[in-house]
């Protein structure tokens, strides 16, 4: 009995597991890992080993025509998904800062997947304020999946929009909403200027977890995700 309840309590590692995720995980095509080490070289924050296999796997099983990334940075999430998702899956994409929009174009271009079509690399940058670049998107406009990861204090304020875009059964793929773990600890033990932005992230989990249009699963993949179903 004793060394059953000891089994129980062992759990493994988190570090020690996420090593040995990344070292059974295949890598991916050339041009997205030499992407990623310009934009970790440059000091450009990029979708994490783990979360990059979330959106894999999703990306595979939901097959989504349509994309929305509120948060391009510079390009590197649009262009991950670009390639795991269907040839014909257009995507759209929302950057505020001028310097890595104009990057984003440039990797785009550079290693964008080309429409037989119409010649575009079938991914659409919009530049400006996610708030209103989202206001301005028609609800007929709707898309099969909705990767969120921008400024994280600002999570709250799209959520309505996010959801208002996403069709019935797509996903709403949110990343970064542990806060380096930040989030855990209560109020008292942040220090007081992460505290705007751990009560906004503690807010937008709740909403998402009583938002009745939504089917909400917490992860604690990489900085932490949230996956939710629109009903």
């Amino acid at each position: 009995m004793s060394g059953d309840r000891d089994k129980r309590t062992i759990s493994p590692d988190p570090e020690r597991m996420e090593v040995f995720i990344e070292a059974m995980t295949p890598p991916g095509p050339v041009h997205l890992q030499d992407l990623e080490l310009e934009a970790l070289a440059a000091g450009v924050p990029i979708i994490r080993p783990q979360t990059q296999n979330l959106l894999r796997f999703f990306l595979t099983m939901k097959r989504p025509s349509r994309i929305l990334e509120i948060g391009t940075a510079v390009g590197f999430s649009a262009l991950f998904m670009q390639h795991y998702a269907p040839a014909e899956c257009r995507i759209i994409t929302i950057e505020k800062d001028r310097v890595r929009a104009q990057k984003a174009r440039e990797n785009f271009a550079r290693y964008g997947r080309i429409s037989t079509e119409d010649g575009q690399t079938g991914i659409t940058l919009m530049e400006g304020d996610a708030i209103e670049v989202l206001g301005g998107i028609r609800e007929d406009a709707s898309f099969d999946l909705v990767f969120m990861d921008a400024a994280k204090g600002q999570y709250i304020r799209f959520l309505p929009d996010a959801v208002r875009l996403l069709g019935s059964g797509g996903l709403l793929i949110t990343d970064n909403i542990l806060q380096e773990g930040e989030v855990l600890s209560s109020r008292f033990a942040v220090t007081r200027r992460n505290r705007t932005i751990h009560a906004r992230m503690r807010t937008y989990i709740r909403a998402l977890m009583e938002e009745e249009r939504l089917e909400t699963l917490l992860l604690p993949t990489g900085d932490g995700a949230a996956v939710s179903l629109k009903k």
